[in-house]
């Protein structure tokens, strides 16, 4: 029996069921079977995308003597902070949808279901069964809801100096995957056990999942100059690590960047860029910043003596995923930009919303956000926005992130919170390459859920995903002389013509 297969039992019946991010010795027994097939000559480049992404980097530190190259798209390498558990919570979208599709032999149908209802079964750990599927990973992830020896022996980022061959890392902006594409792209190039896996490269477009499939992602159509020709990409990597064709992929630069807003493709040679103006931009509020009506303000003025805010975080009526860094059934979630001032319509979204911007600014970069807040239970969530807001209003985000507070100090011992006390999480909101226009404005979302893309927190501290008690939090948001929440933007100078 493969190391990805488990026999699982249903009704008296015993059946092979998959068992995801487990081959890496299969991947490496296949590299030296064909490597010594006399129709061989020896030399393996592996490509794809999503899981066939994982069967390259699961598989690469095993180190087959055959293998040159890889071409892994959006996946990533540590699957607890990459995949199941982002900021610590459990992202129930994807992890439902993909497993319950993926559990045999075949690909299953689930257009069947009535997702709404499906999303709020609890407890989490009989979601499966309730959806009438039996799915022993999904046991093993709710199990394992810290960073334990369980997602060590699948996480990549541990061991890049076992990997020899360079990787062309192809990604987007809206895709899943988005913050740990970069990962591999860094951790490979730095990290690599040889001079030629550190030139490794990474290409990275304004697409979800699916990469460069149409020019129009969600609300937005990007251009036709968005759609590249990624498999010619991928020629020209084989034709050079394979073929021996000098054809100076390795000589241009290893960074490929699709900036939104300018619309634009742009060569970087690192990540973060070295010319980033990290600047902190901070939440104001006259204590009324719920909703896009409200009084919130962003701007790099630091806070002074400023009145809290306030909302209710009700898990029975979490708010709603509305596009963004989703999959894998856009039909089900959607994902990519979507206008987002239905949620911003919410009392339990804080808005700050900077003024009308007086010339272009471009925010290229990895995303953080330092935030100051008390709650009144041992436990919850805070999310985080970033949106683009244009002249009419329109409201396009940009990337998100989630902490789950209980594993603001360490991701392996949650600790439990003191009702009331007020604690500085810093939270990764994504990664983005945009152009803020003349005349746009920056937005940055506050709330505790974002759902069904990420399980709700049902603030009561009890152990993970075993039981259905919900409870309600009061949220508290400082930002004062003392707490000064802000976000820091990743600034990229504009670059002006010498006269």
């Amino acid at each position: 029996m493969s190391a990805w297969c488990r026999i699982v039992e249903v009704g008296g019946i015993r059946t092979a069921s998959i068992y995801p991010f487990r081959e890496g010795t299969d991947g490496y027994d296949t590299q030296e079977w064909i490597g010594a097939q006399v129709w061989s000559d020896g030399r393996i480049g592996t490509a794809g995308g999503s899981y066939v992404g994982t069967t390259q980097w699961q598989s690469a530190p095993h180190r087959s003597k055959y293998l040159k190259c890889m071409t892994p798209r959006v996946i990533c390498t540590d699957y607890f902070s990459g995949l199941a558990y982002p900021g610590g919570a459990f992202q129930l979208n994807v992890l439902m949808s993909w497993g319950m599709r993926t559990n045999a032999r075949t690909g299953q149908s689930i257009e069947y279901h009535n997702w709404t209802e499906a999303f709020h079964v609890l407890p989490l750990d009989r979601m499966d069964e309730m959806a009438g599927r039996m799915l022993p990973f999904w046991k093993d992830w709710i199990e394992h809801d810290v960073y334990d020896a369980y997602w060590d022996a699948m996480d990549d980022e541990n061991r890049w100096g076992e990997i020899a061959v360079p990787a062309f890392n192809m990604g987007g902006w809206y895709d899943l995957y988005a913050n740990q594409t970069f990962t591999n792209f860094t951790g490979l190039r730095a990290g690599g056990r040889t001079e030629e896996a550190r030139q490794s490269k990474l290409v990275v477009g304004p697409w979800p999942h699916a990469l460069s499939t149409s020019p129009r992602i969600g609300d937005i159509d990007f251009g036709a100059a968005s759609m590249i020709d990624l498999e010619a990409l991928e020629l020209r990597w084989f034709d050079y690590w394979l073929k021996g064709i000098d054809n100076g992929i390795t000589g241009e630069p290893p960074l490929r960047l699709f900036i939104m807003g300018a619309n634009i493709w742009r060569d970087e040679h690192e990540w973060p860029l070295a010319r980033t103006d990290w600047q902190k931009w901070h939440l104001h509020s006259g204590g009324k910043a719920n909703a896009l009506t409200g009084d919130g303000v962003l701007s790099p003025e630091p806070p002074g003596d400023e009145t809290s805010d306030h909302f209710v975080y009700d898990p029975h009526y979490p708010v709603q995923t509305l596009g963004g860094n989703n999959c894998c059934s856009p039909h089900i979630v959607a994902w990519g930009p979507y206008d987002q001032r239905p949620v911003e319509m919410r009392s339990d979204v804080l808005c700050y919303t900077s003024a009308p911007l007086t010339e272009d600014r471009e925010v290229t970069g990895p995303v953080t956000i330092v935030l100051y807040a008390a709650t009144d239970g041992p436990d919850t969530d805070w999310t985080v926005k970033l949106v683009d807001v244009f002249p009419s209003g329109y409201a396009m985000n940009l990337c998100d992130g989630i902490l789950r507070a209980r594993y603001r100090e360490d991701r392996s011992r949650p600790s439990p919170l003191e009702p009331g006390k007020v604690y500085r999480y810093d939270i990764e909101v994504g990664v983005t390459g945009n152009v803020f226009r003349k005349g746009h404005r920056i937005r940055v979302e506050i709330s505790s859920s974002n759902f069904p893309r990420f399980d709700r927190n049902p603030n009561t501290g009890h152990r993970f995903g075993r039981d259905a008690d919900l409870r309600v939090a009061h949220q508290t948001v400082f930002h004062d002389r003392v707490h000064p929440s802000h976000i820091l933007l990743p600034v990229i100078p504009a670059v002006r013509r010498q006269k």
